[in-house]
């Protein structure tokens, strides 16, 4: 396999120290002992994260909701796990802990084994570059005052990504197979499919190693689905990214990932490899979960 200079090139930003960075740890660097290259790639240990709900009365107390229980989960360089569950289990909640944009109430994450901690943007520019997130409906997640050049140029302007960026972004735009022409047009000129095509190039412009998928395909209809998730599937594939994808699908996760967890208010019931989980199922709700499958009669 021939190498792809647009994810496979070395990329001086995450080597150089980042004078901002000072006060808060080292700067990405491949020979930063601070970086554990042979570790998991994400590594969650002991989440939790709770909400206060209001009064039910004036005189009783605020009510509590338990997003996040206790959950601990790992994720290896190039792998692909699905979390999976009910609305209400927990699954964005966990990945907002993930993505360093919500404070867990205990536990921590490390990514390459380094903290991924809460704090002013430009402490975490290092993780915004490595971590890159694809949300559930593109249609929001795109500015719709933004043309598509702008928009999937943006995370190369805000995090410092040296470099041309309109190469890049006519790059990325071909890798999720669009015409760069389309750079000057706006997201409401286009179909729900190729709005998540302009997300995922986007996410993939500043050269990231991970993609996050909050629900990526549930807005789309069947058809479009299936484009989208042969295309992640083929770049995770290619260029060795890794995947987290929450779903409520197991149809989606079976799919790409190679790991799954199960969720059900906010604790991890079952976790482990996809074949396994889906084939020989050991907790109630994950067998519970499979029985809901619907499927076709016989014909």
């Amino acid at each position: 396999m021939t190498a792809d200079p647009l994810f496979d090139a070395a990329d001086p930003s995450l080597d150089a120290a980042d004078p901002s960075l000072d006060a808060t740890g080292p700067s990405l660097d491949a020979a930063d002992p601070s970086l554990d290259a042979a570790g998991p790639l994400f590594e969650a240990t002991g989440l939790r994260r709770s909400y206060r709900l209001p009064r039910t009365s004036p005189f009783g107390p605020p009510g509590v909701r338990h997003a996040v229980r206790d959950v601990t989960l790992r994720l290896a360089d190039g792998a692909a796990l699905g979390i999976v569950g009910e609305s209400g289990s927990g699954k964005s909640t966990l990945v907002r802990l993930l993505l360093g944009l919500d404070r867990p109430d205990a536990g921590t994450v490390r990514y390459r084994g380094r903290p991924v901690v809460p704090g002013r943007p430009r402490a975490l520019r290092w993780f915004r570059r490595e971590v890159q997130v694809v949300f559930q409906d593109p249609a929001g997640s795109l500015d719709p005052r933004m043309t598509v050049g702008a928009a999937v140029a943006e995370p190369l302007v805000c995090l410092g990504v040296p470099g041309d960026h309109d190469e890049r972004v006519d790059e990325v735009l071909r890798a999720v197979d669009l015409d760069p022409g389309v750079r000057g047009r706006y997201p409401h000129e286009f179909s729900g499919g190729q709005r998540q095509r302009i997300a995922i190039a986007r996410a993939l412009a500043p050269r990231p190693r991970v993609l996050v998928g909050d629900e990526p395909v549930s807005a789309l209809d069947v058809a479009v689905r299936a484009q989208i998730l042969d295309l992640l599937g083929q770049l995770a594939a290619r260029h060795r990214l890794g995947l987290v994808l929450v779903s409520h699908d197991l149809g989606v996760v079976s799919r790409l990932c190679d790991q799954i967890a199960v969720m059900r208010g906010g604790t991890l019931v079952e976790q482990g490899a996809t074949g396994d989980v889906l084939s020989r199922p050991a907790h109630p709700y994950t067998r519970a979960l499979l029985a809901a499958v619907p499927r076709l009669p016989p014909p």
